[in-house]
């Protein structure tokens, strides 16, 4: 059984900015959210700020329109752009989000992030301590649940900043991770508000005109199987050109 037809994509009611990266044949789908899109309204109503422009059933998880329903499969933060995954059919969503639980999915990041970073290729293992205060997630490294992420360095410069471009692959999914992981290495990713560097985001921000996070899902991949068959599905969204362009 084939996903639906092209005017049901075709008539998604996208959140400001978002593109459709890809779908198969099944129902699958990747999207572009930009930075400062919710994955998802954190109260009930249509937020225009959101992936989609419909009410959101928080706790299916799944978007609900008069043209039909789309299951969210992972999230990122408001402030992180890239790949983010959805499905038309919630007997496909429980199919993929069961490859997220056993680990079987791929997941690269790009990060602009102050300092000099070690050239050869590592992996960084933490345990890390997830508290929801306020509504608000709040990561912390101690005693906690493993985190582990292989990075790797893929450019340096910045003046009068030093700046690097990492390649990050979370091979653990806990909240805030990448962003914890760098800031305890004396990395702290370029414009996060909640574990960076707050004076040198300011002067970035000043210099370059943009107060960004500048963390990006860059691409997505993983094998999955549904409805007696097996598929492959990949997905990426181009690296936003201010990333390039502030080393």
């Amino acid at each position: 059984m084939s996903g639906p037809g092209d005017s049901f994509w075709a008539d998604l009611p996208l959140g400001n900015g978002v593109a459709l990266l890809h779908r198969d044949a099944n129902g699958l789908a990747a999207f572009n959210k930009p930075a400062g899109v919710r994955s998802h309204p954190n109260e009930a109503g249509i937020d225009r700020h959101s992936l989609l422009r419909a009410d959101y059933d928080l706790k299916a998880e799944c978007y609900r329109w008069e043209g039909g329903r789309l299951w969210l499969l992972n999230r990122l933060d408001a402030a992180t752009s890239g790949v983010l995954l959805a499905a038309a059919d919630g007997e496909l969503a429980a199919a993929v989000k069961a490859r997220f639980k056993e680990r079987g999915v791929r997941k690269l990041y790009r990060a602009l992030v102050f300092g000099r970073p070690k050239l050869a290729p590592e992996t960084w293992r933490d345990r890390l301590a997830v508290e929801k205060r306020g509504g608000q997630i709040r990561t912390g490294a101690g005693a906690g649940i493993p985190a582990e992420s292989a990075v790797r360095v893929l450019r340096t410069g910045g003046q009068p900043q030093p700046l690097a471009l990492l390649e990050l692959e979370p091979r653990t999914g806990r909240s805030h991770q990448l962003r914890v992981q760098c800031a305890r290495r004396q990395l702290p990713i370029v414009g996060d508000q909640t574990y960076g560097d707050f004076p040198r985001n300011r002067e970035f921000a000043r210099r370059a005109g943009t107060k960004r996070l500048f963390l990006h899902s860059l691409e997505t991949s993983f094998r999955y199987d549904f409805r007696g068959g097996g598929h492959f599905f990949s997905a990426a969204a181009p690296l936003p050109p201010e990333f390039e362009a502030s080393l």
